[in-house]
C-alpha cells in the first residue's frame, strides 16, 4: 500500500462504503443502527509494519472495552499501508485473534475482517461473493460479543443473512459494486 493516502480521504472512502453498502444495501441490518447514533469509531492507522499495527489494535481493543457501547459500540481500525496483500492480511488476522485472547477478551471482542481483495477459502479471486467481505482499504473490524448477541436475537432469520448478501452481490456484479463505491 502507499504512504501518501490522505486519511481524510479514506475516512470519507470508507464512510461511503458503509453508508453505500453496508447499510445501502442492507448487507449488515445491524450496522444502521449503531451509525446513526455515531457510535462506530473509525479509525485511520498511520501503522506501516505489522507490528504497530498489532500495537495499535491493542490499543484499540483496550479503549473497545473500557469504553460503554452507547459511546462506541464498534470500531473500524482502518490501516491503507499495511496488509495490502490479503494472503499476508489474512495471515496477521490469526495474531489479531491471539491478542484477544492475550488480553483476556476471548468472549468479550471479536475481530472481523474486511480487505479490498477479500477472498473466502475456497473461492476464486473473481467471485462475485467475495464482495460482501471488500471494503475500500483494509480493515480490522472490533466487535462487542454482547451486541452481536443482542441484534441476532432480535433478527427474525440472522442465517438468511449471508444467503441474502451472497445474492445481492452477485445480483450487482463488479461493475455495479464499483459504480456503487465511486465519488
Amino acid at each position: 500500500m502507499t504512504d501518501t493516502l490522505d486519511p481524510v480521504q479514506v475516512e470519507a472512502g470508507v464512510r461511503r462504503w458503509l453508508e453505500r453498502a453496508v447499510i445501502g444495501l442492507n448487507l449488515c441490518p445491524f450496522a444502521k443502527a449503531v451509525y446513526v447514533k455515531q457510535q462506530v469509531r473509525i479509525v485511520v492507522s498511520d501503522a506501516s509494519t505489522e507490528r504497530a499495527l498489532l500495537e495499535e489494535l491493542g490499543e484499540e481493543l483496550a479503549l473497545l472495552r473500557d469504553t460503554p457501547a452507547e459511546e462506541v459500540d464498534t470500531t473500524l481500525l482502518v490501516h491503507p499501508q499495511v496488509l495490502g496483500d490479503f494472503l499476508d492480511y489474512n495471515d496477521f488476522l490469526g495474531d489479531a485473534d491471539a491478542l484477544v485472547e492475550a488480553l483476556d477478551l476471548d468472549g468479550v471482542l471479536q475481530v472481523a475482517s474486511f480487505h479490498p481483495d477479500y477472498q473466502f477459502a475456497g473461492s476464486e479471486p473473481g467471485d462475485t461473493d467475495n464482495l460482501t467481505n471488500r471494503a475500500p482499504f483494509p480493515i480490522l473490524h472490533l466487535l462487542r460479543e454482547a451486541s452481536i448477541d443482542r441484534a441476532v436475537a432480535a433478527y427474525p432469520d440472522p442465517d438468511a443473512i449471508i444467503e441474502r448478501n451472497i445474492a445481492t452481490a452477485r445480483e450487482l456484479g463488479f461493475d455495479g459494486w464499483s459504480k456503487l463505491l465511486a465519488e
